[in-house]
């Protein structure tokens, strides 16, 4: 991929992270439910954001993850990844700074993203993870089309203060599927 590519929606704009989001970040982070449902690590401090907006930059120069920050009005309200870009797949990942919570964004994001993936980057399949206690990230994915494969006994990693190992649902898309509301038998 090399270049970051810039999303944009309606409401939202879809970029990498910068130096300048590093404080945003870092305070986002602090959020429990943040450290708890994903892979940030816990505690979270200022270096974490410092090293991750590091990261990112690499990612997106060797195609292996494609991350951007969500901003509305210029502000950080969360990120969304697509990591593991590999083989025609890759999985979403996302998060939503708590006062940002409840107003669509994430999922106005997740489309855009979901386009940028069966459109310029071909991928024929996104998966979505998440561990079993994590319900709101389960709507999302949901909404957005993904149909459930099942669950993963102590299938994900590193999530959470303690990095344990936890159970996990897995769900996928495939280019062809319709992107619409999917019942779930869970």
């Amino acid at each position: 991929m090399a270049d970051p590519v810039e999303l944009a929606t309606e409401r939202l704009v879809l970029s990498a992270p910068t130096e300048a989001d590093i404080d945003a970040i870092y305070a986002a982070c602090q959020d429990p439910d943040i450290q708890r449902f994903t892979t940030v690590p816990a505690p979270y401090q200022r270096t974490d954001a410092e090293a991750f907006v590091h990261l990112v930059a690499a990612w997106w120069a060797t195609g292996d993850e494609c991350t951007w920050a969500i901003r509305t009005q210029g502000a950080l309200v969360g990120m969304i990844a697509l990591h593991g870009v590999r083989d025609g797949a890759a999985e979403i990942g996302y998060w939503v700074a708590a006062p940002a919570r409840g107003r669509g964004y994430l999922t106005e994001a997740a489309h855009a993203v979901l386009d940028f993936a069966f459109g310029p980057m071909r991928l024929q399949r996104v998966e979505w993870r998440a561990v079993t206690d994590n319900p709101a990230s389960m709507r999302i994915a949901q909404k957005l089309g993904f149909r459930y494969e099942g669950m993963l006994r102590l299938g994900l990693g590193r999530i959470g203060p303690g990095n344990e190992r936890r159970d996990g649902h897995i769900a996928g898309l495939l280019a062809a599927d319709a992107r619409t509301p999917q019942p779930w038998p869970i």
